[in-house]
């Protein structure tokens, strides 16, 4: 993301996953986990998306980590299909998790649909997250776990590969609430600052 990203390979369920930590240069709040788009489709952990989840949380405190899923990049593995790919994302929450600091999920489309298992899982082993944000969830092809109401959900009314009425109809049972951005497709070219804004702001409400 910056000079000051840095990389490194920490141990998978099946091999390394490479991960990438951002943090404020003073004052850490919490500490953030980050889940990529679908890996078969071009999704990593530089996604742009994935990127400007990272910006917000650093600039609401909170260390980044984003990582690359099975198969991706230098990630040990290969695709499974969502079911290692949430073993890969509770690896990191287990190796980043600070027992003094709250810890935030996140993640975008395929990402998005794995933080939700990811946050019920955690909350299943009484180890509940903060809270969570998802960027244009991947509801329709994949597991998403019900979410609590103070989650941030954000999608696109354009949105070409997760369409928002399928969003809508996954959180109208939850009465979740979630932000539209008029006009954004899926991957909200050239709204990412807008999309970090409602990031931000959504965090503070």
């Amino acid at each position: 993301m910056n000079a000051a990203t840095e990389r490194r390979a920490i141990p998978g369920p099946v091999g390394p996953l490479d991960v990438a930590i951002d943090a404020p240069a003073a004052g850490l709040r919490g500490v953030a986990v980050l889940c990529h788009p679908h890996p078969l489709h071009g999704g990593t952990l530089d996604n742009k998306v994935v990127q400007t989840l990272a910006r917000a949380f650093v600039q609401l405190g909170y260390r980044a980590v984003r990582f690359n899923f099975r198969g991706v990049g230098g990630s040990g593995g290969e695709w499974d299909a969502g079911v290692g790919e949430l073993d890969d994302a509770l690896a990191v929450a287990a190796a980043f998790r600070d027992p003094s600091l709250p810890l935030a999920v996140g993640g975008f489309s395929f990402g998005g649909a794995i933080t939700t298992q990811l946050a019920a899982r955690l909350a299943d082993a009484g180890t509940p997250v903060e809270r969570q944000v998802l960027v244009a969830p991947a509801v329709r092809n994949f597991r998403a776990a019900p979410v609590p109401q103070d989650s941030v959900v954000i999608h696109g009314e354009a949105d070409e590969v997760v369409p928002l009425a399928a969003v809508l109809d996954w959180a109208r049972p939850q009465s979740l609430p979630l932000t539209v951005v008029p006009g954004a497709g899926h991957f909200f070219h050239g709204q990412l600052t807008l999309l970090k804004q409602i990031v931000v702001g959504a965090w503070h409400r």
